[in-house]
């Protein structure tokens, strides 16, 4: 099998910005406002990286997509509610998100939190509805089970709490391996696997897809992290953010150079968790190595 990312990619952004349209009210709808913050941060630009994820790992046993994508089109919402929650003052402070004024710097901070509080929700309502509607029965409940469990304490808010007690304090690469883990690993496993489940993965599928996703997950991380330090890329956050905010970052602690190393590891690492697999997996490998060259 042998795929052309670009293409790849593209069809499948197609496929779950016209499923995200679908499943969220209008920015007309009563009272606009809100509507219309949910829709500003949802479709600003993502590349939809985390429902990819979720339908390689789907496919890597079956074909009928429909079947996944609503639960794809729910981890872009929990994603994007965490990006709403972390540009607030009271967390990252960050003015600007993928090159647009963030949420609350357009909407003001309570609608931005309810849009938030809106999108998680939503999610996991759309999950639910999903699984009532196609019988999926206890296919569905560990799906949404392993997703639950990545957007809470095992989680995004953990690892979010680490990075905000550890801004500007002293850390070390167990405090980072922590806060990479939790606030951005946790939910791109639960993607994958989510995926791996709704294809109807035995354990040991899961197991291997697991271990893909956890260390793909950590050098993903790393990558934002050496491409916040470098100049061009001040459009997602803003340039340098991370070093002006004194956060705990690989960068930061070990230098450049030794943290591409580790990144390029572990997407090595991550590709040899695939090898029980055969050429379905190959989507996962491509974006593996994209992962970690993007930038560069």
């Amino acid at each position: 099998m042998s795929i052309e990312l670009e293409s790849y990619f593209k069809a499948r952004q197609d496929l779950i910005e016209k499923e995200l349209d679908q499943s969220l009210p209008s920015e007309k709808a009563y009272p606009e406002k809100i509507h219309q913050a949910i829709r500003y941060s949802l479709f600003s630009g993502g590349k939809r990286v985390r429902p990819i994820l979720l339908l390689a790992g789907f496919e890597v046993l079956r074909d009928d997509l429909e079947r996944a994508l609503p639960f794809a089109c729910a981890i872009e919402m929990i994603h994007n509610y965490s990006l709403i929650h972390d540009d607030l003052p009271a967390m990252d402070d960050d003015d600007f998100r993928r090159g647009k004024p963030t949420c609350h710097k357009v909407f003001g901070e309570a609608t931005a939190i309810l849009a938030g509080d809106a999108l998680l929700t939503e999610a996991f309502g759309l999950m639910a509805k999903t699984g009532l509607e196609r019988g999926m029965g206890m296919t569905a409940l560990r799906a949404i089970r392993e997703v639950a469990e990545a957007s809470g304490l095992a989680g995004i808010i953990t690892g979010q709490e680490l990075d905000l007690d550890k801004q500007g304090q002293t850390y070390d690469e167990q405090d980072l391996l922590f806060i990479n883990q939790h606030k951005t690993a946790a939910l791109i496993r639960a993607a994958v696997v989510a995926g791996g489940i709704l294809g109807e993965a035995g354990e040991k599928e899961l197991d291997a897809l697991s271990g893909f996703a956890e260390k793909i997950g950590i050098a993903f991380q790393i990558v934002d992290d050496l491409l916040d330090f470098q100049t061009g890329d001040g459009g997602r956050k803003g340039e340098g953010s991370d070093a002006r905010k004194k956060k705990a970052t690989y960068p930061g602690l070990i230098g450049l150079n030794r943290s591409k190393e580790i990144a390029e590891r572990l997407s090595r690492e991550a590709i040899n968790c695939l090898e029980i697999f055969p050429e379905r997996a190959e989507p996962l490998r491509k974006i593996a190595g994209w992962l970690v060259s993007r930038g560069y």
